[in-house]
């Protein structure tokens, strides 16, 4: 990615940047307080030596930030710099011939094969001259004066001291020649996020199911004590489905059947009502000053509420009465329902975004997101985003951020690859996955590597969920409490973002509506539930561990550092993960055997993890307080079911030991 020149003396050629997400056409993510890693091929004609720079800025200032960037090998440089705000930044690359250092790199082979002469000396001065020029003050009054002893009739040995001087280095470097510098033809940008976005623990529960009486339907007062629990449970999020008027027309009855009966409550995705649409709530959840107190108390216990954004209608949403024309029209002169042949839903009129008044709905859509920021709501899971043009969303998330770039978009989007990752590049910060049918050793390892080790991760956040109200899979199904166990070992860390959809994963709801649904059988989807969070065998207490484990350990925190390790038997899964700084490493081992214990050896790569070869090094179970001393990278596991399916290991790679005799292992 060289610039067009129009001065043929740049000769230095730039390719190859990272971080670049389609030529520069989208921006990298990054969080707060994240270091932005650049890397470039930086090379020129002939043998002289060549020089590079990173220079970086936030978007709307004027000052840049310039960073030496240093050789790796085959011509490939490198430098970072850190994102400390939300928003944009952007940056770009520059690279020189540097005259300077060539003659100072030729002059010391010249110096170590008694080769100089006085020539050499003359033509540093020439350069030194050049260097004071572009210096000031007391750099340049150094410059001219170490310019003319290089000029001087010095002893050779003397001349050498003076021209390997450290000080005349430095000051070449500082004020380095750029006359013919060539620069990367275009600013590459990345978005900055919430640490939200990077690291997250989700938790979703129905705001209808919360009373503390069965049958009833719960209210936002009813929420705001779930929220003690949830906290206790290690969450930092909490989602709800959506919370607004339901229709009538075409209600859904229990387990999705095509006629409502008397008290049915319908589908909470099926938006509006006489009451209002997506800027209303269910009267029986409360006001919107109930949600305000739901919403502070949230806040207050460290939590964060993400609503469900989804971008479609009941029947008796005023927006069908208002805006007919957003609707597709059939010839019979009906609005055309969602299908998804042979699955018809009645209940839910998607809207046409080919409308004639398609900018009049996008600005609609828009101020709905606005409308809940304004309540205190900075995070969205977005429904079946991809069925919604993505040119609204692009713009959409880009208008949303530019007044509000703390918000955070979670796109709920279980469709094909390149659609769930141009989602992802037009500005969804997060994103669920493929996580919930990767039972396999193979196909975990496979695709968490695409996720984590490839260019997809410059833009693609994933969010691991074992399950969710729409999804209960087999494995959930047939592979009792240790599935559950499994799972949620897996996806708190595999991934720095994870969700459960509660408490029907906690209290390990598996029954289907039928033999080879994923659908639960009285799902909550279309009915109230009632759950005993007391119940005795919840696994309330594992999952608080797990995520005071990922809360408590950095390298958890992250998905980059991901690193796959071999074991000696399928059924074993290996894995690190490591903190920023090195500090922190963690190896996680599950047997996803959910019905029979399984053993073997796992190895380490000791030198890629800074582990010594020649001494023990403790590996510290975190979910049970084990300890047990490793020596050298073949380690043998055991894992039963029957008890606990996974160790989370922290490992001290250098053990202390106080003792005054001489420690043998």
């Amino acid at each position: 990615m060289t610039a067009n020149r129009s001065d043929g003396r740049n000769r230095v050629v730039i390719e190859g940047i990272t971080p670049e997400v389609d030529g520069g056409r989208f921006p990298a993510k990054r969080t707060v307080g994240d270091q932005v890693a650049v890397e470039a091929d930086i090379f020129a004609d002939g043998h002289d030596a060549v020089a590079a720079s990173l220079l970086a800025n936030r978007l709307g200032s004027d000052d840049w930030t310039e960073i030496p960037m240093r050789p790796l090998v085959n011509d490939r440089w490198t430098a970072a710099f850190r994102v400390a705000e939300l928003g944009h930044y952007r940056f770009r690359v520059q690279g020189w011939v540097d005259r300077f250092e060539t003659w100072r790199r030729d002059l010391l082979k010249r110096i170590q094969a008694d080769s100089d002469t006085t020539v050499d000396y003359q033509i540093g001065a020439n350069l030194v001259d050049e260097t004071a020029e572009r210096a000031s003050g007391a750099d340049a009054i150094w410059l001219r004066e170490r310019a003319s002893v290089l000029r001087s009739p010095l002893e050779p040995k003397h001349l050498r001291t003076h021209a390997t001087d450290p000080m005349l280095h430095e000051l070449a470097l500082r004020h380095p020649d750029k006359r013919f510098a060539t620069e990367s033809d275009r600013d590459l940008k990345v978005v900055v996020e919430p640490e939200r976005a990077r690291f997250s623990s989700w938790y979703e529960f129905f705001p209808r199911s919360t009373a503390a009486e069965a049958g009833k339907h719960g209210t936002f007062a009813d929420c705001e004590k779930r929220l003690e629990y949830v906290a206790a449970l290690g969450f930092n999020v909490v989602y709800l489905p959506p919370i607004h008027p339901i229709g009538s027309t075409f209600r859904k009855g229990r387990n999705n059947t095509p006629e409502a009966q008397s008290g049915d409550c319908g589908s909470p995705w099926a938006i509006g009502a006489a009451d209002g649409g997506h800027k209303e709530i269910h009267r029986e959840l409360g006001a919107i000053e109930d949600f305000r107190r739901f919403v502070a108390r949230a806040r207050d216990l460290d939590l964060s509420v993400a609503l469900d954004v989804a971008f479609q209608s009941s029947p008796d949403h005023p927006y069908v009465r208002e805006h007919q024309q957003w609707f597709r029209m059939r010839p019979d002169g009906t609005i055309q329902y969602a299908e998804n042949p042979p699955k018809k839903y009645q209940d839910i009129y998607p809207f046409d975004f080919e409308s004639e008044d398609w900018r009049g709905m996008w600005e609609e859509f828009k101020s709905v997101f606005l409308y809940w920021i304004s309540e205190g709501v900075t995070i969205f899971r977005v429904d079946n985003p991809h069925t919604k043009a993505f040119p609204f969303w692009e713009w959409v998330i880009a208008e949303v951020k530019r007044e509000h770039p703390e918000a955070i978009f979670l796109a709920e989007a279980f469709t094909r690859p390149k659609i769930m990752y141009r989602l992802a590049k037009i500005g969804f910060g997060q994103s669920y996955t493929y996580f919930p049918w990767r039972n396999g050793k193979h196909e975990i390892t496979a695709y968490l590597t695409e996720l984590t080790q490839t260019p997809v991760r410059e833009f693609f956040r994933a969010n691991h969920w074992p399950n969710t109200p729409d999804i209960l899979t087999e494995f959930l199904q047939v592979g009792g409490r240790a599935a559950f166990v499994i799972r949620l070992l897996l996806a708190a860390t595999l991934g720095a973002n994870y969700g459960i959809y509660g408490p029907a994963f906690e209290l390990m709801e598996n029954r289907p509506l039928r033999r080879g649904s994923e659908e639960y059988l009285n799902s909550e989807k279309y009915e109230i539930r009632h759950w005993n969070l007391d119940r005795a065998d919840s696994l309330c207490d594992l999952i608080a561990r797990v995520n005071g484990i990922r809360n408590e350990n950095p390298a958890l925190q992250n998905d980059w550092s991901l690193r796959f390790h071999q074991t000696d038997n399928e059924q074993l899964l290996s894995y690190s993960k490591e903190s920023e700084d090195r500090s922190n490493l963690i190896l996680t081992i599950v047997n996803l055997d959910p019905h029979y214990k399984q053993s073997g050896h796992v190895t380490l790569p000791l030198d890629e993890l800074e582990i010594p070869r020649d001494r023990a090094y403790e590996a510290e179970d975190l979910l049970t307080g084990e300890r047990y001393l490793w020596h050298g990278p073949n380690n043998y596991v055991e894992l039963n079911p029957a008890g606990l399916s996974g160790h989370i290991l922290k490992i001290h790679r250098h053990l202390k030991v106080e003792t005054d005799f001489e420690y043998f292992l």
